[in-house]
Parts: structure tokens; C-alpha cells; sequence
């Protein structure tokens, strides 16, 4: 039992992450949705850029973040199954953990904001993004098999799921302030380059296990998009500051699809530089062309004694063909709803947020994450950064990170311990750094050291309770 565990481990890294990352949300475990500053309120609530009017222009030169993120690949994990045959408690207590999470599934996604196309000015903010994710998912009938053979159940679903999107989102927000609150629009425009992924409603796949023997057999159809469009839509609130709190919530991705094209090999031209690398697909030692799809069957005969000499009880096969009729489909963007608060008190901001999504894909999960994070501000320039969440059974996340300021240019780094809180308990992490030009703050030119300005008096008159020095009308200080 336990030397497929290895294998399993490095190909089975479920998620949680966020269409549009930076390093100060990383290491703040995603408490975002009440103090995301200028640019990087985009896809966390764009509700606060209405009430950044007097606040300097912000553009992001070079970011680059980078996630990866399994349910079960761990140190810990290595060390703990592999070795002797696991006893039943043991497999109950995993298998209920996986079972909970639909299968083994791995998770990685990257995000490149475009340099020097991510502006904020005022009320205003254009951004532009290179987005890469990859989901692969270990169906549970595999799964169950491998734990407990054919007790369990005489019928086993085999399909899993298997993603690789490829797009730039490029978004327009503004935000409207009122007398207590700010309300904030993202329209988007999403470029889809590449798709690649199991169709799951023409793919099937069983392993039937009863007194005849175990037999099965499995269809999967796997189509490409080469080129597509699509638009979103974000919106959110945010209230102005009272007493140092501050409340918001938003809604990401409220409306958001991508129709890709099949069959459109002109549409390769579409893909960018950052992209290349993943297309065109590749198969094996076979390169797909761009109007066509995979066709991947097998068979599993009749499984018994009588027939175990034989040298046909497994065939596969793979054929590369062009659909009749190629027909555009569409991907939906998960959508996400964020509540968050925060509070100033003294050199420390503290920030708390939850998120849910609405349905198990890429990012989303169908269920609450909380996420608690304090930043230290004592050292303007150094900023200090730490944050906590948790998202139910093992699903917790603890990040880390700081700032350096350095006249205009502002760099910042995150890191992100994922499904874990230690180096050998995670199951994946985020990185993220990233450098940053933030033009001046108009208050920062007045100059603190000359002191208040004395208040004017009437000539000859004196406040016996009040020291405050003040001027007669002649200019005289009294």
C-alpha cells in the first residue's frame, strides 16, 4: 500500500488563491479587503479607490508571484505514510480527509502584472495581468480502490479533471465617494490566450467490481481554445475611516466567462511571450495542432483467475482528431463575495477578512476562509507584515513578509506557508515580490520642524489660561 505513496505525493498536490495577487496581501494570509492601497485594491475591492483622490499615482514595474498548492504532499506527510502497510485506522482517518476534498488534487497558478501598465491616479485605475492556472485532480473511486481494493463499492467513478488556462485581464476602476462611504466598479477585459482541459460532459469513465470479475472502461475527451474573449465585473464598498475602524465588502468576478474558439489556427497569434512556453501543447512526443483534440480511451477486460495469463486485460489508446462541427465553449471565472474590517491603533494596522467562493474551481472554494493579519508601521520605510487564516478541517495558512521604501520606488516581499504552518507540514505555498513607483504625497512637503503657527490675538490682550503663545495684530509676539 504504501509504495504508492511516493508517486501519488508528486502527483497530487485544493486551493484557495486569488485571480490577482501582491506580495503585501501574501504575507497578510489575504486580510485585503478594508487596506489595499491604490493599484493592489483591484480585485480585492475597488471600492477603495474613491477615497484615494489626494493620494499620490502608483505604478507597479516588476511583479512576479508564483503559488503552488496541494491537500495532501507534505514533509511530514513523506515521512509518516511511507514505510510499513498502513493499519485501517490510519486509511479511514486519510480517506476521509481526501474524501471531504473530492480526490487528491494539485494546484499551481502564476501572476505577472504586465510593467508599467498597472496605474492608479486619484479615483482612477487601469490594470493589466498575465494569468497562468493549472488544476489537476485524482478522482476518489481511484482513490478508494487503492485503500480499501473492492469492499467498499461494486461501482468506482474514475474521471478527474484536468485544467491549464492561460489569460490577460485587462480592468478599468473607479470609485465614487459619498459622506460615509466609497463605492467602487472594475470592469474588465479578459483575453483568453490558451485552454486545455477534460470535457466533462462527453467524458466518462467506471471500474465495475463484482462476482464476475473487475472490468471497466473509460472516454476522455480533451478540447483546446486557441484564442477567446470575455468581460467581468467587480464591484465593492468600503466606509470612510471612523475612529481608526474601517468596514467593506465586495463581490470579484460578479459577472466573468470566457468563450474560447476551437478549429481557429490564426488565433495562435494571440499568444504572448510569457505564455509560449505552454503552447502550442504537446502529447506525449506529439504536438497538437491548434484545431485539434484528444481522444483518450481504455479497457480494462475481465479481471479473474481464469484470465490472468492473458496478454489484453488493460489497452489505451490515444488518437489526435478534428472535431466535425468545432463548436466555442465557454469557462466561467469563479466568483468570490469578501466581508473585511480593520483598525488603526498607534504604529499597528490590523486587518481581518471572510471570503467564500461559489463553487469548487481554480482559486474558489464552497465554503468560508478567515483571515486575521496586523501590519507594524514604527518604521515607516520597513514596514513589518504577518498574517493567519483558516478555511476549515486543515486549511489553514500562515504568511509572512516587509517592505522597503526607498524615496519613490517602494519594494515588497511575501511568502506564504499553505494547508500547513511550518516548512514541514505545508502542502504548498505563495511567493511573491514585487517593485513599485509612488509618486509623492502632497502633505509630505510641508515641513515639520517649524512647529505650529501661533494663533492671532486682539493687541494688549493675554489668556491667563492659556501659554500658547500668540501675535498681536501688529505682529508682535506676546
Amino acid at each position: 500500500m504504501r509504495r504508492f505513496f511516493p508517486i501519488l505525493m508528486i502527483i497530487c498536490l485544493v486551493l484557495q488563491a486569488q485571480t490577482k495577487r501582491d506580495p503585501r496581501v501574501v504575507a497578510m494570509a489575504g486580510a485585503y479587503t478594508t487596506i489595499a492601497d491604490g493599484i493592489f485594491s483591484v480585485g480585492y475591492n475597488p471600492g477603495l479607490i474613491g477615497l484615494q483622490q489626494n493620494r499620490p499615482f502608483m505604478v507597479q514595474g516588476l511583479q512576479l508571484d508564483f503559488g503552488i498548492l496541494g491537500n495532501f504532499f507534505s514533509i511530514e506527510n513523506i515521512a509518516g505514510y511511507s514505510g510499513d502497510t498502513l493499519n485501517m485506522k490510519e486509511k479511514n482517518a486519510l480517506f476521509d480527509e481526501l474524501q471531504s476534498e473530492d480526490g487528491m488534487a494539485f494546484f499551481m497558478d502564476t501572476h505577472m502584472p504586465i510593467p508599467l501598465l498597472n496605474i492608479s491616479k486619484g479615483n482612477m485605475a487601469f490594470s493589466a495581468n498575465n494569468i497562468i492556472l493549472q488544476n489537476y485532480r485524482l478522482p476518489i473511486g481511484l482513490l478508494e480502490l487503492m485503500f480499501y481494493g473492492n469492499g467498499q463499492k461494486a461501482e468506482l467513478d474514475l474521471e478527474f479533471n484536468y485544467e491549464i488556462v492561460g489569460l490577460n485581464e485587462f480592468g478599468f476602476s473607479f470609485g465614487v465617494p459619498f459622506k460615509s462611504m466609497s463605492w467602487g466598479i472594475t470592469a474588465k477585459y479578459m483575453q483568453g490566450l490558451f485552454y486545455l482541459g477534460v470535457d466533462e460532459d462527453s467524458s466518462s469513465s467506471s471500474l465495475i467490481t463484482d462476482d464476475l470479475g473487475i472490468y471497466g472502461s473509460g472516454k476522455y475527451i480533451i478540447r483546446q481554445g486557441v484564442g477567446g474573449a470575455g468581460f467581468g465585473l467587480d464591484v465593492g464598498v468600503v466606509s470612510r475611516p471612523y475612529k481608526g475602524w474601517q468596514f467593506g465588502a465586495s463581490l470579484i468576478n460578479l459577472s466573468g466567462t470566457i468563450r474560447w474558439t476551437q478549429g481557429d489556427s490564426e488565433s495562435s497569434s494571440s499568444i504572448n511571450p510569457l505564455t509560449s512556453s505552454f503552447y502550442p501543447f504537446t502529447w506525449g512526443d506529439s504536438t497538437l495542432n491548434a484545431d485539434e483534440s484528444i481522444l483518450y480511451t481504455f479497457n480494462i477486460d475481465t479481471i479473474r483467475a481464469d484470465k490472468l495469463g492473458g496478454d489484453s486485460l488493460f489497452t489505451n489508446q490515444t488518437t489526435f482528431f478534428v472535431p466535425k462541427k468545432a463548436t466555442d465553449f465557454e469557462t466561467r471565472v469563479p466568483a468570490t463575495f469578501r466581508l473585511g474590517l480593520s483598525k488603526n491603533v498607534n504604529d499597528f494596522l490590523f486587518a481581518s477578512d471572510l471570503v467564500a467562493g461559489f463553487e469548487n474551481k481554480y482559486y474558489a472554494r464552497q465554503q468560508w476562509k478567515w483571515s486575521i493579519a496586523t501590519e507594524w508601521t514604527r518604521i515607516p520605510t520597513v514596514p513589518m507584515r504577518i498574517g493567519f487564516a483558516w478555511g476549515g478541517g486543515g486549511m489553514k495558512e500562515l504568511g509572512m513578509g516587509f517592505g522597503v521604501r526607498k524615496g519613490i520606488v517602494m519594494f515588497d516581499l511575501g511568502f506564504a506557508f499553505r494547508n500547513g504552518m511550518w516548512l514541514h507540514t505545508m502542502k504548498g505555498f505563495n511567493f511573491s515580490f514585487g517593485i513599485t513607483v509612488v509618486g509623492k504625497d502632497k502633505d509630505s512637503k510641508k515641513s515639520d520642524k517649524e512647529g505650529p503657527l501661533p494663533k492671532p490675538c486682539l493687541l494688549y490682550t493675554s489668556d491667563a489660561a492659556d501659554d500658547t503663545p500668540c501675535v498681536d495684530l501688529g505682529g508682535r509676539r506676546i
